[in-house]
């Protein structure tokens, strides 16, 4: 038996995967991988790698055995029919008779367009008859303090979310609450609505970029069709940036905010403040 991880090498699979060597043998765990190259380091740990890529189903032909536990990393090809890509994952699990396979979705209150492939997603999971768990994953602290540049630059937050607030958590958070399904037992044909512990909203994150930076940043709200364009702007596809500022019209009407407590509850610990990740990411 294996606890398989696809999309190992990407930023929250690599978290999962992490986290798993703190709790299960190197060698019951298998990483999915497009490029080998990347997972070198996981190699060199004990971790199996199975080389497969969503776009190509017959490489899912042999990543999977009888009882194994899988986390399926939704994919990040927008362009590219992401249900079709994740059928490929389900099927190719199916045929083999996995025990579990998770699939990281997005909040059941969310309505944005962005929600519209992970709910094509579910369907598929729940028409395959395989045992699975939804982790509807909230938004990432990440999304935001990893590109703290033109922030700093501008002196501004901009964004199109109104007075809206977010439970946001670390992308380290969502993966203990993975790492628990996979190594864990009774979350078959269970869904999870994960968030952090604490919601915000966009002034309260520019006062505490403020207070950490020593620099004035002020909250600029615009409206969602000016969001857009200013992220074309900044050399965003036209399709995706309309996605980007869609999740902004859903978070200002609330859609984002998650209070069900099941992250911290899964991760056995609270979410990961706000305000550390803004410090890791100002430090970084």
């Amino acid at each position: 038996m294996s606890i398989v991880v696809t999309g190992a090498t990407g930023h929250l699979g690599r978290h999962v995967v992490e986290q798993l060597l703190e709790k299960v043998p190197a060698e019951q765990i298998t990483a999915v991988v497009r490029d080998e190259a990347k997972a070198a380091d996981l190699a060199r740990r004990g971790v199996k790698l199975a080389v497969a890529d969503y776009n190509s189903p017959e490489t899912f032909g042999s990543v999977f055995s009888a009882g194994d536990k899988v986390l399926l990393v939704s994919g990040n090809e927008f362009d590219k029919g992401r249900v079709g890509q994740h059928k490929v994952v389900i099927e190719a699990a199916k045929a083999a008779g996995v025990a579990l396979l998770a699939y990281t979705s997005a909040p059941g209150s969310l309505t944005a367009a962005l929600a519209d492939d992970h709910r094509g997603t579910e369907e598929a999971l729940l028409a395959s008859g395989v045992p699975y768990a939804l982790l509807r994953n909230g938004w990432y602290h990440e999304n935001y303090t990893e590109n703290l540049a033109p922030v700093l630059e501008h002196g501004a937050v901009v964004q199109a979310a109104g007075e809206g607030r977010i439970s946001s958590a670390s992308r380290a958070d969502y993966a203990a609450a993975a790492v628990a399904v996979l190594t864990g037992e009774g979350h078959e044909n269970k869904t999870y609505e994960l968030g952090g512990d604490e919601a915000w909203g966009f002034a309260e994150y520019a006062a505490e970029l403020s207070r950490q930076t020593g620099k004035e940043i002020a909250y600029n709200p615009v409206p969602v069709e000016t969001y857009a364009g200013i992220l074309t702007g900044a050399g965003l596809p036209g399709p995706f940036a309309a996605i980007l500022a869609g999740v902004d019209a859903s978070i200002e009407k609330g859609e984002l905010v998650v209070s069900t407590g099941d992250l911290s509850r899964l991760a056995g610990r609270p979410t990961t403040p706000l305000a550390d990740a803004i410090a890791a990411a100002v430090k970084g």
